[in-house]
């Protein structure tokens, strides 16, 4: 079939580690930006991601090639380290983020 077309939406919705309010005003779209070109890495098409302190809506173009759970899974992992390396959570905490409730 060489000429099918599809089209998929989904959106995710997805709360930080113990629902902590560490997502600031400041910088949070920055990390979404950062969040929305993970999304464009892996074929998908970024619509919009957005959110509050403590959780994130991501609207996406979904490729019918990808699982929802195998796109978040990775753009989570990307996405938290890219947090961590930058050290916007030691601004909230004062220690990084990886150091808290141990």
């Amino acid at each position: 079939m060489a000429n099918t077309y599809h089209q998929m939406y989904v959106q995710t919705v997805f709360a930080v580690k113990y629902r902590d309010a560490v997502l600031e005003k400041k910088w949070r779209g920055t990390f979404f930006g950062v969040m929305g070109n993970l999304i464009n890495e892996t074929g998908c098409k970024n619509i919009i991601v957005n959110g509050v302190e403590d959780h994130v809506h991501c609207f996406i173009g979904l490729k019918p090639t990808w699982a929802v759970s195998d796109l978040m899974k990775i753009v989570k992992a990307k996405s938290s380290k890219w947090l961590n390396e930058t050290n916007y959570l030691v601004s909230v905490h004062k220690v990084p983020f990886t150091a808290l409730r141990h």
